[in-house]
């Protein structure tokens, strides 16, 4: 792991920055995510597109920017490992990170409460239990808590459905979002007809969907899918064995589901950011990620992970300091001017989290996530 490591920084100082050895020693960021993994992908791409913006321009005060990129498989305990020996590296100043929930958690404690504490910030982790975990700990996009009460309201006005059916992951992101929406909902007047847990190993739902069939009169409005990519691809298919039409929901885990084809056509999800959003700072990172990864287009983990990137070059041009790249985030918003960043305005609140941040509802239409009118 050492060694890949070592590796990772080294191939990214050749990519990103020529002649560093004339500008002194680079400033190490940690990269921390699933990155084997299809989630991961437009967040470590992002992420290294970033740099190299930051490099061409001649890094921090002359110094390269490089990443440390570490592969946590979106584990807990190997994210416990791997904020271990992040943390224990005096060469990584701040950690980009982690992807999911469950991960985040995990490593947050490692990073705030070591001997020498270490930013982190991440830019989809969305379970509430992470807000306020400790001061080290930040992200940039919303929690389960916007997530949920938009589909909820989406699901009751837009749909005018009154009965959910819901299955969810059963982790801290799961179970997070499956709260929030049900609360909404039924604040609302609607009705959750059931709600099934699954694992991550889980091979089939078809008992909870045909049970939602029989459920009352007619079964179900819409079902909510607060899981992963691959268990909604797996009820969208015993759905469709099921003859089964209702409409799918879901949150940002689902991203990338359009890849799927006809299997995803139709499902709604709520996401922080849509590549078609308006504005010419958005339209010039999707220019910019299509040139780098041809035929490629960014996701909500991969606009994020850019703008942290670009964030911190701003930070770190007046410290490299542990505890002042801390002090440094949490007064942005406050005290300094908020982040313009291609996901929106980031400022942070007490907690460490992105203020003021909505989400929006993306329908799957041959291909393509699109923001659904009215957003």
């Amino acid at each position: 792991m050492r060694r890949f490591a070592v590796l990772a920084v080294i191939l990214s100082l050749t990519a990103c920055f020529r002649g560093s050895s004339e500008s002194g020693t680079p400033i190490v960021l940690g990269l921390a995510g699933p990155f084997s993994q299809p989630r991961g992908v437009s967040m470590k791409r992002a992420a290294e597109l970033a740099v190299r913006e930051v490099n061409a321009r001649g890094g921090i005060r002359g110094r390269a920017l490089a990443l440390r990129i570490m592969d946590d498989s979106g584990r807990p305990d190997v994210a416990i490992r791997i904020a271990q020996q992040l943390a224990e590296d005096p060469a990584v100043v701040v950690v980009i990170g982690h992807l999911n929930s469950s991960a985040s958690l995990a490593a947050g404690r490692i990073y705030g409460e070591g001997r020498r504490p270490l930013v982190m910030i991440s830019p989809s982790a969305s379970s509430p239990d992470l807000s306020g975990l400790n001061p080290f700990v930040f992200r940039v996009c919303p929690s389960d808590l916007s997530h949920g009460a938009q589909l909820a309201h989406y699901a009751r006005q837009a749909l005018s459905a009154k009965h959910v059916g819901v299955i969810y992951l059963d982790d801290d992101y799961g179970r997070g979002l499956r709260l929030s929406f049900a609360a909404e909902f039924k604040r609302l007047g609607g009705t959750i007809s059931e709600e099934d847990p699954m694992l991550s190993t889980t091979t089939s739902v078809e008992p909870y969907l045909a049970h939602m069939q029989q459920t009352g009169a007619g079964g179900v409005d819409a079902i909510m899918l607060a899981t992963d990519r691959p268990g909604a691809e797996l009820a969208l298919r015993e759905m469709g064995r099921l003859g089964v039409h209702w409409t799918p929901l879901g949150g940002d885990a689902l991203s990338g589901i359009e890849a799927a084809g006809t299997l995803a056509d139709g499902v709604r999800m709520s996401v922080a950011y849509l590549v078609d959003q308006a504005g010419e700072r958005n339209a010039q990172f999707v220019a910019a990620y299509a040139r780098a990864f041809p035929g490629e287009r960014p996701d909500h983990r991969g606009a994020a992970a850019y703008d942290i990137v670009h964030l911190l070059a701003d930070v770190l041009t007046n410290t490299t300091d542990r505890r002042g790249i801390r002090d440094r985030l949490a007064r942005i918003g406050a005290d300094l001017p908020a982040f313009e960043g291609v996901t929106g305005k980031i400022a942070f609140d007490k907690n460490g989290d992105v203020s003021n941040r909505s989400v929006v509802i993306g329908t799957v239409r041959e291909g393509q996530l699109l923001t659904e009118p009215g957003q």
